[in-house]
């Protein structure tokens, strides 16, 4: 599918909608019916609607239909609410971005419009420091080499400044004509991938004779990215609205489901079960006492004709009265403590970054708890567990070793008497690092030149040819100018072949200006850059620098060129531009054209940079490792370089502790057997206390991943540690996926946009805000600035939250199943007819204010210091284990709150069942007794104490006195009198005190 945008042609422009955007998940008008729906869609939800519902039915409803209706509608209205205001919000700041003022030609001239008026095919002018309002195709800028710089950091997270051109076909034309242009873009419909924009643009007569220019993203400025030192730029509208690449990639993300809650799910199922079970007993047992001694009752009257229906009455009121097994506020409670557990990771002064300013932050509230579960770490390696502060240490040119010595080749010299010499192997090696890369030169008003790169590699290599006397001055448009021993080199920049993950490498394509000589210029990975050695060349020298630059950690790139004939460059420049200009499978037609040029290359050199390791990051790995989180690091640098840093940060023991096994092979058959190999070894000696660790790269990943799964997987399921090198951002994503598919609980680190999927792919998602930019800190759960805070957030803030959380949740079913369980013992002195012992206020109350407070006072407790956990990281593995909350520990609870329902009831009916006792004495002792009972149960579970915690159990207390005793002031509220009269009594105390010693002794 094609999309045909015709420049600045209103007659074509209501083909596509205009530019206004909208985030909003509701409008005024049905937000009501489609929030309730997407609350309904809630099982726990629709079971409480349905017993709401069946309290409408006078016949069988125990209590008011208020003591279900009441916090129903409470729960419904916060969630509701909540939505509200998100939404709310989303609204005003749409509304901000849709009123902005913006340039458009109209008639010729520049007109002021709104930004959501924008449509497409109009020419809209942007000036510096301006937000971009739409997709458009740049025409125009202000520079006379058609360039602009923007900054794309809340597109895709990078903070450097990206470079943009205008297409050749637009190059020459002036202010004038650009507000006059016509002509057509083909190109494709809205997609979301901000990488790519493959498309084509034609302009009409008088401005060029119907050429058709190929369009890259290069071409492009995407909505939301600004305009950076560049005093003004103009393009064509070409995707706007909603339909914006920007746009197309927004979405809520998938809710994340913690093992916690998995848990919390299957438990109320199990009391679902237990309630439908509890029903049919007694229903049954209320129907066989009704027709055969209820009736023998002078008190009882029934119709001898009574309808079919009246066998139901009895099953649903036992339903009723059971309904609050399933406690109602649970979600609440546990909504409102999972925030709170976020806000202490936004507060958290220790996991603050003061080198960055940057402060830890959870973008997804609900699944803190997770942190204290998690059973495998996979991180990548540069950048997260480096600094990547990339720093040029040593080279190899034509064979000669540069750095050994010092350390430095920016201090050896050897070297700098070879630059100083005029070497012609070194000056190329050095104009090579200057030129290949897509830097940009930013010269100060005093003349000081810096660098804005979007790799910090290629950063390292400028500056470091700069420092050797190799300057990059200027790069713009086709122009690069070059300083050397005040000599000014030009270079016309004829052609860029961009740098892919599957290529692994990046060239251009330079003109000589004063010889007018041609030359191909490549830098990449060694195993993408030495095959294409030139037949006859040595390249035994430049392995062994790649082998012993790897052992010292140091990350290489390979350096070539060669030059071209003019007949030769045409040719593939013919074939190029073809395969350009195609908008199906672009990408490929191009890696394929760029291989019939990169062949028989003058290898250059080596050279090898240093990206030190982040403080604190051994001692957190060996800390996390202790707890029995198992680590994978996922890397795209080569096998060496990799174990070096591993064995540097303590992922991996160095002989005899440990012990590497490699997975290696080119062919199916060979990696079959080399896996094979692993698998055997690691089944033979994984009882042993050797350190045992596997090693694979991308290549033989990929054979793995297609052909032998369920041999990798077993393989990860016996290894506790693996280093896989050379592997793409899907790769990571898989062995995600992989090792969840073998219910562990999963964690993935990195800094860079390339680590997003893996991220995403996890259960927990931790970016890091690195030099790479936002955009993994953006798509993860949480966001820290170092690695080393990894430690905190998983063992104090993981842990806590995994405790509390446990503790809350089975609580709240207790405290439920208590009062249910009273409930179900008086159906055996009340002829098991389903009447409820308490009133429909008392049981409001109990459930959303008596016993629901004291308990949310759990987000502040600890059962050890953070000194202790950090200190004794073993504790983790409770949490791992799920030892805290699984079936074993929630029968004890059930057993608990069945205990002590039978100790209270027994107590009150034994002290107050008599005929100077009212029904409503019985249900306040009770009631009481259950008050008194949460009271000395929160305070006893509690491992610490606040006084903020003091005050919500006791002021609660006494809150439940204060507020019984007001209620028994009203005549009409049925309790008329009734606490006055218990606390004058010394039964009432005793009763209670006794309740609560036979509970605990």
């Amino acid at each position: 599918m094609k999309r045909f945008v015709y420049i600045n042609d209103e007659s074509y422009q209501n083909d596509y909608c205009d530019n206004q955007i909208s985030n909003t998940k509701y409008t005024l008008w049905n937000f009501l019916p489609k929030n309730l729906w997407e609350q309904f869609r809630r099982f726990m939800n629709q079971y409480f609607l349905l017993i709401a519902c069946l309290q409408l039915w006078s016949l069988i409803t125990p209590v008011n239909p208020a003591s279900t209706w009441g916090p129903l509608i409470v729960i419904f209205a916060v969630s509701a609410t909540k939505e509200a205001w998100d939404d709310y919000n989303r609204y005003i700041s749409d509304k901000q971005a849709n009123e902005k003022k913006v340039w458009i030609v109209k008639n010729g001239a520049r007109k002021h419009i709104q930004a959501q008026d924008i449509r497409v095919g109009n020419i809209v002018w942007i000036r510096e420091n301006e937000e971009v309002p739409c997709d458009l195709v740049l025409t125009g800028t202000s520079e006379p080499q058609g360039i602009c710089h923007v900054e794309t950091a809340a597109l895709d997270g990078e903070i450097d400044l990206k470079t943009r051109v205008i297409p050749t076909t637009c190059i020459g034309l002036d202010s004038e004509q650009l507000h006059k242009i016509k002509g057509v873009i083909e190109c494709p419909i809205p997609d979301k991938d901000i990488r790519r924009f493959d498309a084509n643009i034609r302009l009409f007569p008088p401005f060029i004779d119907n050429d058709i220019c190929p369009l890259t993203i290069n071409n492009t400025l995407l909505q939301s990215c600004y305009l950076r030192n560049t005093e003004w730029a103009c393009g064509v509208a070409v995707y706007t609205g909603n339909e914006t690449k920007l746009g197309m990639s927004r979405g809520v993300p998938e809710p994340k489901l913690t093992a916690m809650d998995a848990m919390i799910d299957k438990l109320t199922g199990a009391i679902f079960l237990f309630q439908l079970a509890v029903v049919v007993v007694l229903g049954s047992a209320g129907n066989v006492w009704k027709d055969t001694e209820a009736r023998k009752q002078w008190y009882v009257k029934y119709d001898d004709d009574e309808p079919w229906y009246q066998i139901l009455v009895i099953p649903l009121r036992f339903e009723l009265l059971c309904s609050i097994m399933i406690p109602i506020s649970i979600k609440v409670s546990l909504d409102f403590v999972k925030s709170m557990y976020a806000k202490f990771i936004d507060w958290d002064e220790e996991i603050y970054d003061q080198e960055t300013d940057t402060p830890a932050h959870a973008a997804n509230t609900a699944i803190s708890e997770d942190l204290g579960q998690v059973e495998y770490i996979l991180t990548d390696k540069t950048g997260t567990l480096t600094e990547n502060k990339m720093i040029f240490r040593r080279c190899c040119i034509a064979g000669t070793l540069y750095g050994n010595e010092s350390g430095d080749a920016l201090k050896d010299i050897e070297l700098l008497n070879a630059v100083a010499d005029n070497s012609p192997h070194v000056i190329k090696f050095l104009t090579v690092m200057a030129l290949c890369n897509t830097v940009i030169p930013i010269k100060s008003p005093s003349g000081t030149i810096s660098y804005k790169a979007q790799s910090q590699d290629e950063d390292a290599l400028v500056n470091a040819a700069s420092n050797l006397h190799v300057v990059l001055v200027s790069k713009n448009g086709n122009n690069a100018e070059i300083h050397f021993n005040r000599r000014v080199i030009q270079y016309e920049i004829l052609d860029i072949l961009e740098f892919t993950s599957d290529r692994k490498r990046m060239s251009i394509v330079i003109s000589d200006s004063q010889s007018g000589k041609i030359f191909l210029l490549s830098k990449g990975a060694d195993e993408a850059i030495l095959p294409l050695a030139y037949c006859g060349q040595q390249i035994k020298t430049f392995v062994d620098a790649v082998d012993k630059y790897a052992q010292l950690g140091l990350r290489t790139l390979c350096l070539g060129w060669r030059e071209l004939s003019l007949e030769e460059y045409l040719e593939w420049s013919r074939l190029f531009k073809e395969a350009n200009s195609a908008l199906v499978d672009r990408e490929w037609k191009v890696a394929e054209v760029c291989q019939k040029l990169e062949h028989t290359l003058d290898i250059l050199g080596i050279s090898a940079i240093e990206d030190r390791l982040q403080d604190g990051v051994p001692e957190t790995i060996e800390i996390l490792r202790q707890s029995g989180i198992n680590f994978w690091m996922l890397t795209g640098d080569k096998q060496s370089t990799a174990i070096q840093i591993a064995l540097l940060c303590n992922l991996i023991s160095s002989e005899p502790k440990g012990q590497l096994l490699y997975i290696n092979g080119k062919t199916e058959d060979e990696v079959a057997r080399s896996l094979e190999r692993v698998l055997l070894t690691m089944r033979i000696t994984s009882s042993e206390p050797k350190e045992l660790a596997f090693v694979v790269d991308g290549w033989a990943l990929e054979i793995i991943l297609t052909r032998y799964k369920e041999a990798f997987t077993e393989l990860a399921v016996l290894s506790k540690t693996a280093i896989c090198c050379r592997v793409t951002p899907s790769q990571k994503a898989q062995l995600v996926k992989l090792l969840k598919s073998c219910d562990y609980r999963t964690l993935a680190i990195g800094d860079g946009g390339n680590d997003v999927r893996m991220i995403q792919q996890a259960h927990i998602g931790v970016g890091i805000s690195g030099r790479e930019g936002l955009q993994a800190a953006r798509a993860a759960d949480y966001s820290i600035g170092k690695f080393r805070f990894l430690k905190r957030l998983i063992l104090v803030h993981g842990r806590y939250s995994y405790n509390r959380t446990a503790f809350l949740s089975q609580y709240s079913f207790y405290k439920s199943l208590l009062i249910c369980f009273i409930q179900i013992l008086f159906s055996f002195v009340s002829g098991i007819a389903g009447t409820s012992l308490f009133n429909s206020v008392s049981l409001m109350a109990y459930n959303v204010f008596y016993t629901s407070i004291p308990v949310l006072t759990t987000v502040l407790d600890k059962d050890l210091s953070e000194k202790t956990v950090t200190q004794n990281p073993e504790i983790l593995l409770y949490c791992q284990a799920g030892r805290l909350l699984n079936p074993s520990t929630f029968a004890g609870w059930f057993g608990r709150s069945l205990y002590h329902a039978i100790v209270v009831f027994l107590i009150t009916i034994h002290a107050y069942a008599n005929e100077k006792s009212e029904m409503e004495e019985l249900s306040m002792v009770a009631l009481s007794g259950s008050i008194w009972l949460q009271a000395f149960v929160v305070t006893l579970e509690m491992s610490s104490f606040t006084f903020l915690q003091f005050l919500a159990i006791w002021g609660n207390f006494a809150a439940f006195y204060v507020i019984n005793l007001c209620i028994s002031t009203i005549p009409t509220a049925g309790m008329y009198t009734i606490m006055f009269r218990l606390c004058r009594q010394p039964s009432y105390w005793i009763t209670m005190l006794v309740s609560i010693t036979i509970m605990f002794f």
